[in-house]
């Protein structure tokens, strides 16, 4: 073989390799749709930890906020679906399915269900002041005060927002929704009795409920938490209400089967570890680690769900 040939045939495998070489060399990003700080971002960065780990691989997380997630799903959904670029998603990607009037993406055909990292209910609390003690006494309340009592809303077509409507929806009670930006204002208002009560996460309730500045009323699980023995379930009141936020690992859609099935293996085996479960824990949610199959059929009966409460509670995004 000549010398110029031998160059260029050189210079074609290199090329035809190349793609495959950066699959492998270049960083794995996380893409998370929320600011930096937040549950969704915290379970990025603790599963990343240890997916970079076990897949040999650097793994970063990039924060993309804005439009309730969908600035982050949407470049994740536009993305090559060569395992380089996935999505911690959370709630939100099975409310805008029907919250949001027109999408850039299909919330179900443009990814790659991976894993379920975690979920995490919510607790309804309130101003020690409120004349209700139980959920029972609060439908009455509500019911003899129509229009009289609030909810704050840390944010429109959240998890948290959805799961008061979805309150309201089964009890038949008019309370009213006060949005805020943010859940730091919607509980502050809430602890100074501005707000009758709000529907809270975990982590954010707990250390004012122990200190008595908050009463519990009801847990959105479907069984009580350990945690909290003494506060009943929601659904012991109005049965089959559940609402639980959650937090999963997609890929963009198309995804080569044998590919999606290494990325979320690795992710199930770095939820299965001591320190990610003590970290998931930590945040008041639960670990789970289902498989892809699993998942996708969760997220599609999850878009149907919210569907109807969506429609119930006419809300439009911000």
């Amino acid at each position: 073989m000549k010398r110029r040939d031998l160059l260029l045939a050189t210079a074609t495998s290199l090329a035809s390799a190349t793609p495959a070489l950066h699959a492998q060399t270049a960083p794995v990003r996380i893409l998370v749709g929320a600011p930096a700080g937040g549950t969704t971002d915290t379970m990025a960065r603790t599963l990343a930890i240890e997916l970079g780990r076990i897949l040999g691989r650097v793994v970063v997380v990039e924060n993309r906020p804005g439009a309730g997630g969908n600035i982050a799903a949407d470049a994740v959904a536009k993305s090559a679906p060569d395992g380089n670029t996935l999505l911690m998603s959370f709630t939100s990607h099975a409310i805008n399915a029907s919250l949001y009037p027109s999408l850039p993406f299909d919330p179900e055909r443009d990814f790659t269900p991976l894993t379920m990292m975690s979920t995490s209910p919510a607790i309804l609390v309130a101003h020690p002041s409120l004349p209700a003690n139980n959920l029972k006494e609060l439908i009455a309340l509500a019911k003899a005060r129509p229009g009289k009592l609030n909810f704050a809303i840390g944010a429109l077509g959240s998890s948290l927002h959805m799961a008061g409507d979805l309150f309201k929806m089964m009890s038949g009670a008019y309370i009213v929704n006060i949005p805020y930006r943010g859940t730091a204002p919607a509980i502050q208002d809430v602890l100074a009795g501005q707000v009758e009560m709000m529907f809270a996460n975990i982590g954010n309730a707990q250390a004012h409920l122990r200190a008595g500045k908050l009463k519990a009323l009801g847990v959105t699980s479907p069984k009580r938490l350990a945690a909290f023995p003494d506060v009943p379930a929601i659904g012991e009141v109005l049965p089959g209400y559940e609402s639980s936020a959650w937090f999963g690992l997609f890929g963009p859609g198309r995804m080569a089967p044998d590919l999606a099935r290494r990325v979320g293996d690795a992710a199930r085996q770095a939820i299965a570890t001591p320190e990610v479960q003590r970290r998931i824990q930590a945040e008041g949610a639960t670990p789970v680690g289902n498989t892809p199959d699993e998942f996708a059929r969760f997220v599609h009966v999850e878009i149907e769900r919210w569907a109807k409460v969506v429609k119930y509670s006419g809300a439009k995004p911000e």
